[in-house]
């Protein structure tokens, strides 16, 4: 006859090897879960396709319209050089006339002219001349003849005329278009380099969410079997399927913002056929937060950095070129406090052949000259447009020196910004692993009996938290790192 007491004993023995029983498969299901989920991972790797920083830039610097346009700002500054020496091209002329009236040729004259101007104001001609007719003007040569000559300004003009001016600068310009592309490339990858980092971002935190509603999934069929078996009680389950809910809607808002951040990159990526190119779900950022450590990262040297911001950021050397120009204008300019002497010489032929008839000294036979003078008597003009152009300059090398302060306290607040964030993530760290050892305590607690379910998801929503502005932080410092060679004009 069973007595009580040992009816109890069996019962408890039963409940006991039940409990067993669930929690064998309860380990075998979790086990399996393991196993789908790693492969489902490994699956997932295979499929997506990752994006690294490197592969932004050079396609942002090949493909992007901004980059085409600077090329193209390159090649019309290389136009408006052909143009300039347009100016110093040779020129052949002809000039033909005649008259005839009542019978009477008053004349018939033929003259082709070639002209060569040079690069100092002086100009090379020579030309054939054919003048019949019996009503010509008595300073003309009738018949055939020929002359080769020379214009020499002898003061205005002499080393620097509007012509050689021009030219000048379109080649400053045309050097100075190449410091123009750096400068747009530098602030385009910038913008391009700031939408990867927050893209790259969103998707840790997308990535931190799944598993957190992974592990939740899996702690709420635990919570559910728990209660089944009377060993907690059902407040906890409705305790773990609010933390699951909680995270599965901040999983979907995670989700959503990653595919707005990647949006927001899109903008930057462009084909080879300068379409918009809009990133697939597939591809992922190449750049795992979670995995880098940036406690050995190398900061660089600061003086470096200000050296090279003052030798070749972008900016500067565009004002370097302005200085250029601003020198030549002066220079020209200077020239209007000259006076206007210009000389002209011809060297006159019989015939078409002006060297075998042309003779004997320059001003001996066979010659044509003039000389013209002029000057005003006060150069008011003169006098102001030089000042004016001594001012420019002026002008322009204090607003050098005012945007060379403004970049080196750039590169100086971006320098203490980005050891303050190294710090910054060391001690994030520190607090993560923190926050993780907590949490696995009270775990172990709660599977003791000793905790509650309430303790667990505040320790593990902290340990989120936690984790999520760790990510941030690194995000945060590879920003910084591209602002910082941005503000040194080296992002290129």
């Amino acid at each position: 006859m069973i007595t009580h007491k040992k009816y109890r004993t069996y019962k408890w023995l039963h409940r006991r090897n039940n409990r067993r029983r669930i929690l064998l498969i309860i380990c075998f299901l979790i086990i399996m879960l393991l196993v789908l989920s790693l492969f489902s991972a490994a699956q997932n790797k295979q499929d997506k396709k990752t994006l690294s920083p490197q592969q932004v830039m050079e396609i942002v610097k090949q493909f992007h319209p901004v980059a085409k346009q600077a090329d193209i700002f390159i090649e019309k500054a290389k136009a408006d050089v052909t143009i300039a020496k347009g100016m110093f091209d040779p020129v052949l002329k002809n000039e033909s006339a005649q008259k005839t009236f009542d019978g009477t040729d008053y004349y018939l004259y033929n003259r082709p002219e070639l002209s060569i101007p040079t690069w100092f104001g002086v100009e090379v001609s020579t030309g054939l001349e054919k003048l019949s007719g019996s009503r010509t003007s008595p300073e003309e040569t009738l018949g055939e003849t020929s002359y080769f000559g020379i214009s020499i300004p002898l003061a205005k003009n002499l080393l620097m005329d509007k012509r050689s001016a021009a030219l000048q600068t379109a080649k400053i310009y045309r050097t100075a278009s190449e410091a123009e592309k750096r400068n747009m490339l530098n602030n385009l990858l910038l913008d391009a380099m700031k939408s990867y980092w927050q893209w790259a971002q969103q998707y840790q935190v997308y990535k931190i969410l799944t598993d957190a509603v992974r592990v939740n999934e899996k702690r709420v069929q635990f919570v559910k079997s728990a209660f089944q078996l009377g060993d907690r009680p059902a407040i906890d389950t409705t305790e773990a399927l609010t933390q699951l809910q909680n995270f599965e809607l901040l999983q979907s808002q995670a989700w959503l913002d990653f595919q707005n951040t990647g949006l927001d990159l899109s903008v930057y990526l462009w084909t080879a056929e300068t379409q918009p190119y809009n990133l697939p779900e597939i591809i992922i950022p190449a750049t795992d937060l979670q995995t880098i450590n940036l406690n050995a990262a190398i900061i660089p040297d600061l003086d470096n950095l200000l050296s090279a911001a003052r030798i070749n950021h972008p900016e500067l050397v565009l004002y370097n070129f302005k200085l250029d120009v601003l020198g030549i204008e002066k220079k020209l300019k200077f020239q209007e406090l000259l006076p206007v002497v210009n000389f002209k010489y011809n060297q006159l032929g019989r015939g078409y052949d002006v060297l075998k008839t042309a003779t004997g000294p320059l001003f001996a036979n066979n010659f044509q000259y003039g000389l013209s003078l002029g000057i005003p008597l006060r150069l008011s003009q003169g006098r102001g447009e030089y000042r004016k152009a001594k001012l420019n300059i002026t002008e322009t090398q204090l607003q050098q020196s005012q945007k060379q302060l403004q970049i080196e306290n750039k590169v100086k607040s971006y320098y203490n910004e980005l050891i303050t964030l190294k710090s910054q993530i060391i001690l994030q760290e520190k607090a993560y692993k923190n926050y993780f050892a907590l949490q696995r305590g009270e775990e172990i607690r709660f599977q003791t009996g000793e905790s509650s379910l309430f303790l667990i998801n505040a320790r593990e929503n902290k340990t989120l938290e936690a984790l999520q502005k760790l990510q941030e932080l690194k995000a945060k410092f590879f920003k910084t790192e591209n602002v910082l060679q941005w503000a040194a004009g080296n992002l290129l």
